[in-house]
């Protein structure tokens, strides 16, 4: 949360703003699905739900930095956050950890898994349809 805090305090958008900002119908979806899995689901559902997070923005910050960096210094930091090796390791982590817990599930939890990943990929692709 402290990359999101600062990076809207680069547009002058101080914590306790952003913190009482309502959620967006979209946002609000998306995390009651996740707080729904966390409760009902297993550890694998959850980790399946919450990788497209963490998967889709490295792949968009590595696509977006091949293009060269952007004269607005808040977009090369967005670009820089999410395509740095370290968040590019992570997310290579997160995807090994979903696939060796689908290795290790029988058919129904990988339904499962398959399921809340294709949710939360949907919950993510609303967000940039604006």
């Amino acid at each position: 949360m402290d990359l999101h805090r600062s990076y809207a305090a680069s547009f002058g958008i101080a914590a306790a703003e952003l913190e009482a900002e309502e959620m967006a119908p979209v946002t609000r979806a998306y995390t009651d699905f996740l707080v729904r899995t966390a409760a009902t689901g297993d550890f694998a559902e959850l980790a399946a739900a919450v990788l497209p997070c963490m998967w889709g923005y490295n792949e968009i910050g590595l696509r977006l930095a091949e293009r060269g960096r952007p004269a607005d210094e808040r977009c090369a930091a967005w670009i820089d956050a999410y395509a740095d090796p370290g968040f590019t390791e992570l997310a290579g982590w997160c995807r090994d950890l979903v696939d060796r817990l689908a290795e290790g599930a029988g058919p129904a939890v990988r339904a499962r898994m398959r399921e809340a990943f294709l949710v939360s990929s949907g919950h993510e692709l609303a967000f940039w349809d604006v």
